[in-house]
């Protein structure tokens, strides 16, 4: 099933036809001769991506590629040049050409500069699916294809449908457990009451019963005149998050199982008893079963937060899920920081598949803030990143030099892979893209190369 349309934009017929012919299978393709004849009909029906010549008798490419973006500035577009003329190729860029290639044409080359392209259009789409199902439905969304994520958030829905069972998620710092009790509560029968986060290490314990139940007027030196409701009272009809629930002291853990199981509450210097409802969600990253062997953590309070526990997972147990986050926060701080940048570089993309997340989701997000903010380029890179070597044992990205092997070890066969990909990527570069010249640069027969350099483009 054909699923992209391509506008092959060139004066010379035999180009249009030598492209068609090797395409026509894949992709449903539209020829023009002129830049004006396709303008006309980009109106109508947008492409997914163009191939431009830049050297078009009347109006030229770069006058062309102007008036596309102005239509759609997400249009992708590849010029084609019959000489490398540097200058015009970087005005290309400058005004977001996706890349070009250079006359004569060598199929193998196209082809993986389109797949490139279509890659990045396909990830825009998903990205804006996500973006619209989560405006459409108001709730908070999971960004992510792998199974570990489908199966938590098959799980919640299931879980959701309770309005008061408590359920304790454990995962490390960043991983978005926050996002997991928001989304419990926007599936719940309480999703029309407030959500209510509490972080339970940031209240200091003098203060966290007056924070935590509220307070009647008078009730303590400095206290309002008016008094004040608690944090729980707030929560009435809806969701509790107890942030950092390991960081209570003892004290705060016996208040805390005493209204958890009693559901009732008193204001501190009030004797009128409150009762309300609500459905108690905890997250931690602290191991509470170790806690209870050491004292400082209530087992008794552990099994009424944990009637349903959730893990979440590392993003270093989910690989397959940082390049698409990554690519969202790319579209996302480029919206917020009015940047135009078009992507991620070959390079980067590779380090970022082999980095190590200590912080998580939350450590590769503020990665891309920063990337974003600082990167000159249209690609963001592995300086923008911060990401100039492979971590914990793994090839440097610009040499061949290894430095010893970790207490905890490697995977060498995603060492391998790094470094079949690497090596490839720069023949390629070198040889302009002619698969011949590319196998020679790695002293392999040329059907070795091209087989494995087609394997490696179907496995991402």
């Amino acid at each position: 099933m054909v699923e992209y349309t391509l506008f092959i934009v060139d004066d010379e017929k035999t180009i249009r036809e030598g492209i068609s012919s090797d395409l026509e299978d894949d992709y449903s393709l539209y020829t023009f001769e002129s830049a004006e004849k396709a303008l006309e009909k980009i109106k109508v029906q947008q492409p997914d991506l163009v191939l431009l010549d830049i050297g078009l008798p009347g109006m030229n490419g770069i006058e062309a590629l102007k008036k596309f973006k102005q239509i759609s500035d997400n249009l992708l577009v590849i010029m084609i040049t019959a000489y490398e003329d540097i200058g015009s190729v970087i005005e290309c860029m400058k005004n977001g050409a996706f890349d070009y290639i250079i006359k004569p044409i060598h199929m193998e080359g196209l082809e993986v500069t389109i797949a490139n392209a279509l890659e990045t259009i396909r990830l825009r789409k998903e990205i804006k699916k996500l973006q619209e199902k989560q405006i459409r439905e108001n709730l908070p969304c999971f960004i992510g294809e792998s199974k570990a994520i489908h199966d938590i958030m098959e799980y919640l829905e299931m879980v959701a449908k309770s309005p008061d069972t408590p359920i304790l998620i454990l995962g490390d710092t960043g991983t978005g457990k926050e996002l997991i009790a928001s989304t419990i509560h926007h599936r719940s029968p309480n999703f029309a009451g407030p959500f209510v986060t509490i972080n339970c290490a940031a209240i200091p314990t003098e203060l966290l019963e007056s924070e935590l139940f509220g307070y009647e007027k008078g009730a303590f030196s400095g206290a309002s005149q008016s008094g004040k409701k608690g944090l729980i009272e707030m929560a009435d009809k809806g969701t509790l998050f107890l942030d950092e629930v390991g960081d209570l002291n003892l004290d705060a853990q016996a208040k805390l199982l005493r209204f958890i199981e009693e559901g009732e509450f008193y204001k501190v210097g009030s004797t009128i008893r409150h009762k309300i409802k609500t459905r108690i969600v905890s997250a931690t990253n602290k191991e509470l079963e170790k806690m209870i062997f050491k004292g400082s953590f209530r087992k008794d309070l552990f099994y009424r937060l944990s009637v349903i526990k959730i893990n979440v997972p590392s993003l270093n147990d989910r690989h397959e899920d940082t390049i698409l986050l990554a690519k969202y926060f790319l579209h996302t701080f480029n919206e917020k920081f009015g940047r135009s940048l078009t992507g991620i570089s070959d390079e980067a993309l590779n380090l970022l598949k082999l980095y190590t997340w200590s912080g998580n989701v939350r450590e590769l997000k503020n990665m891309m803030e920063r990337a974003v903010l600082i990167a000159s380029g249209e690609l963001l890179t592995p300086d923008d990143l911060g990401l100039n070597k492979i971590q914990h044992g793994k090839i440097m990205e610009d040499s061949t030099t290894f430095t010893p092997l970790p207490p905890t070890g490697i995977d060498l066969n995603q060492v391998r892979n790094y470094m079949d990909k690497f090596y490839f990527s720069q023949a390629m570069k070198l040889a302009k893209g002619n698969e011949t010249r590319a196998a020679k640069l790695l002293n392999l027969k040329h059907h070795t190369f091209r087989y494995q350099f087609k394997k490696m483009m179907e496995c991402g």
